[in-house]
């Protein structure tokens, strides 16, 4: 029987656009503040002294420069994988937004009362839109690395939707709330994904989160 799936989702280090409070699409995206190149390297550090995933069998970032740079901070420490890059782990994609201040991006396109279908200017991602391109990505990596060890350098929205997605979360305006997930930069959040071939139906859809936001390094 096959083994279990990891996949392990490290959130990129601190961003130029965090510490500027500016929008950070695709195009926003100036990369991983001086902070953010210490939090990487501490967590490189880390994964060297524990070997913790030192089983590793692939790297993926998404495309913004944060987490494509934290990739590459910690790769050494998982063995020199190369690093594969994919927009499905990228965060929520801003539109029009992107590359402004975030008080300017208020001014300009105010928040909504937030619903999974709401778009806040007119080329930006929806939740639900988001929450499907992520699903995408995960039950890839699952069907594609199935039994591995797969590292993933992401942002906070793809850890949300994980949890959204494996602990089948409900995400609609009805209950008059929403949770916030906010994990840490660097922080790491891990799942084991039964094999498909697992001895019951139960067994097999039983996702189990292993840690969340562990950040033990910035300690």
């Amino acid at each position: 029987m096959t083994a279990a799936t990891r996949i392990v989702l490290i959130r990129h280090g601190e961003s130029v656009a965090q510490a500027e409070r500016i929008v950070a699409g695709h195009g926003g995206c100036q990369g991983l503040s001086d902070e953010g190149r210490a939090q990487a390297a501490a967590l490189a550090g880390r994964l060297k002294r524990t070997g913790e995933l030192g089983e590793t069998t692939v790297l993926y970032s998404s495309l913004m420069a944060r987490s494509v740079q934290t990739a590459a901070i910690v790769a050494e420490a998982l063995g020199g994988l190369q690093l594969s890059s994919a927009c499905d782990f990228c965060e929520s994609h801003p539109g029009e937004m992107d590359g402004l201040s975030w008080e300017e991006a208020d001014r300009l396109y105010p928040p909504l009362s937030w619903e999974p279908q709401g778009r806040r200017a007119p080329g930006c991602e929806t939740f639900a839109e988001m929450a499907d391109r992520v699903a995408h990505g995960l039950d890839g990596l699952v069907q594609r690395h199935a039994g591995g060890v797969a590292v993933v350098v992401c942002h906070g929205g793809v850890v949300a939707h994980s949890m959204i997605r494996w602990l089948a979360l409900d995400p609609s305006p009805s209950l008059g709330r929403r949770a916030r997930i906010d994990p840490v930069n660097t922080s790491i959040t891990e799942w084991r994904v039964p094999p498909a071939d697992s001895d019951s139906d139960e067994a097999a859809s039983s996702v189990e989160l292993v840690r969340y936001n562990d950040h033990a390094h910035l300690s």
